[in-house]
């Protein structure tokens, strides 16, 4: 993996590819809007100007230094963004931790599936981890759906785990191993 590439991956729907400079904008529009950021653990709201723009700069060098690997997912017939998928990667565990986003227009679609399972199956065959866990807020269940429809087992609760917006969330935590 070192100094390869970041990949791009096909679903038949999807395709999760590298974010260029110019999907800043669109990242801002979905993300930034309250009921993305509300249920995501890192996304700001509001969602400030230039944000965007310096997060994506951080890919390429995340993804070569083994950190994290993170994706635009873009509709496969037009390439419209519709939201972010990714690794947090701790190599030395063979393990990572899923994340993802889908910006409201595509919520209920099954894109957070697709998009996710094509990464997993990257995870386990090309990156030859053994474990991928993620979280969600107790109060997201649909992320918990996701997170089920991908073969995920419920691990537990880590309460009052994050302080999101003034408020103490609960995270609900899953994985799945490697077959």
């Amino acid at each position: 993996m070192t100094g390869a590439p970041m990949p791009t991956l096909r679903t038949p729907r999807l395709v999760l590819r590298p974010f260029r400079p110019d999907d800043a904008p669109a990242v801002q529009r979905l993300a930034g809007e309250r009921d993305v950021a509300a249920s995501t653990l890192t996304v700001p709201h509001p969602y400030p100007d230039g944000a965007a723009e310096e997060w994506i700069a951080t890919h390429a060098t995340a993804w070569a230094e083994q950190r994290v690997l993170t994706l635009a997912v873009a509709t496969s017939g037009d390439d419209v963004l519709v939201g972010a998928v990714g690794l947090a990667l701790a190599m030395a565990d063979r393990r990572a931790e899923l994340g993802y986003w889908i910006g409201i227009p595509w919520w209920n679609l099954g894109y957070a599936t697709e998009a996710s399972r094509a990464i997993i199956d990257f995870g386990f065959t090309s990156l030859g981890l053994h474990r991928i866990m993620a979280r969600h807020m107790a109060r997201n269940p649909a992320s918990g759906r996701v997170m089920q429809k991908l073969g995920m087992q419920r691990e537990g609760v880590l309460r009052g785990h994050i302080l999101k917006w003034g408020v103490f969330e609960d995270l609900v935590v899953y994985a799945v191993l490697a077959p």
